[in-house]
């Protein structure tokens, strides 16, 4: 079997859709030597490409000549010739995303994390919300499967873009390999002298955008016992960052802002806290409750979306727009004993449910079927 993947992200995003790229290509390549994974990007970092060096039955492929001009015409139009001599037997587009012109016998398969700017298209530029529906269109309109990585995004395609049900198969996410590793006492200590972190924090993962709602949780931290810091990490966006900005220099002594952490450094930064705070309005699936309930630590997240998807019973919800009640949920998160103790019980259960070899599974007996 030979699969062809749209691995731009794969090979120069460090976080999200590279995380997820570089999980199925890797785990697929790995456990099912049977397949052949060939990877088409436009461009290659030298450090992700690390992640399939050793893996033999990997190759890449890039634009040549005057394709080489053209990045972006050569990823949505131009492999296909490509892919058509690389007698490719599946093209897997694993970000929303499938190129024109692919051969007739060629299955095509497409993963939908979400459909932020079909719900949300303020949160982009109007080019940018019209480009990714035009996109997201025309994979959905052409693979022979979509994947959705979660039941809130199949009900989504079904709702909104009008995909059969019978064509959506949901293969959920995991979290990259670095959350499953042992927590080391040593490496949390380094990680908090490397980020001068508070004794006593909250942790809040995400980009600072208006979606993931960061403002929300910090004035809800005025509810909470002044010794409790909250520490947010993450790469700021637009104007909202700037808001946000503004209020945290209201605290400076309580709400902390990590927008260049390593990401090696993310499992110890999460286990140094007290509990991880989610809070964002919408999600394909929410992959920082997963890291969280992996490095041990208690998890409070949004009552809607996929939040209650991927947190099942383990974890404590509130209303993203309700203020009072997220600052509740939070006195009870650092407060009550015996339901944290009781959340992480049930967290070691929950993640078992998105484990690499149970997505990679999943995914190859998709492939098998079509």
């Amino acid at each position: 079997m030979i699969i062809g993947y749209d691995a731009k992200r794969a090979f120069n995003n460090k976080t999200g859709l590279g995380n997820y790229s570089r999980m199925i290509i890797s785990g697929i390549a790995s456990a099912y030597r049977d397949c052949e994974c060939v990877l088409y990007t436009p461009m290659i970092d030298d450090e992700l490409a690390g992640y399939f060096r050793g893996i033999g039955n990997v190759s890449s492929r890039q634009p040549l000549g005057l394709e080489r001009m053209f990045p972006a015409w050569w990823r949505s139009r131009g492999l296909a010739r490509q892919v058509r001599n690389d007698e490719i037997d599946i093209f897997h587009g694993l970000s929303h995303e499938l190129p024109h012109g692919l051969p007739n016998d060629v299955k095509k398969v497409v993963t939908m994390h979400d459909l932020v700017a079909w719900r949300y298209p303020h949160f982009f530029t109007k080019f940018d919300a019209r480009t990714h529906q035009k996109k997201q269109t025309y994979a959905c309109q052409s693979a022979d499967v979509v994947i959705a990585i979660s039941e809130q995004t199949k009900r989504d395609l079904i709702e909104i873009m009008n995909v059969p049900a019978d064509r959506i198969q949901v293969v959920y996410q995991s979290c990259d390999d670095v959350f499953w590793y042992p927590i080391e006492e040593y490496d949390k200590q380094e990680t908090r002298k490397k980020y001068n972190l508070p004794d006593n924090y909250l942790i809040c993962v995400g980009t600072i955008e208006s979606r993931k709602n960061q403002l929300s949780v910090i004035h809800a931290m005025e509810q909470v016992e002044p010794d409790m810091h909250l520490v947010i990490v993450g790469r700021k966006r637009a104007a909202y960052a700037e808001t946000v900005m503004a209020e945290v220099k209201k605290h400076p002594n309580r709400i902390h802002v990590i927008q260049d952490a390593d990401f090696d450094d993310f499992p110890y930064l999460y286990a140094c806290s007290r509990g991880a705070v989610y809070m964002s309005h919408f999600e394909g699936f929410g992959i920082p409750i997963i890291e969280a309930m992996c490095c041990g630590v208690p998890v409070l997240t949004s009552n809607c979306s996929s939040m209650p998807e991927a947190g099942g019973d383990a974890a404590l919800y509130a209303d993203p727009k309700n203020i009072d009640e997220i600052a509740a949920q939070i006195n009870r998160l650092i407060n009550d004993e015996a339901l944290r103790t009781d959340l992480l019980a049930k967290a070691e259960i929950q993640r078992n449910k998105f484990t690499h070899d149970k997505i990679i599974n999943n995914m190859y007996n998709l492939y098998c079927q079509l």
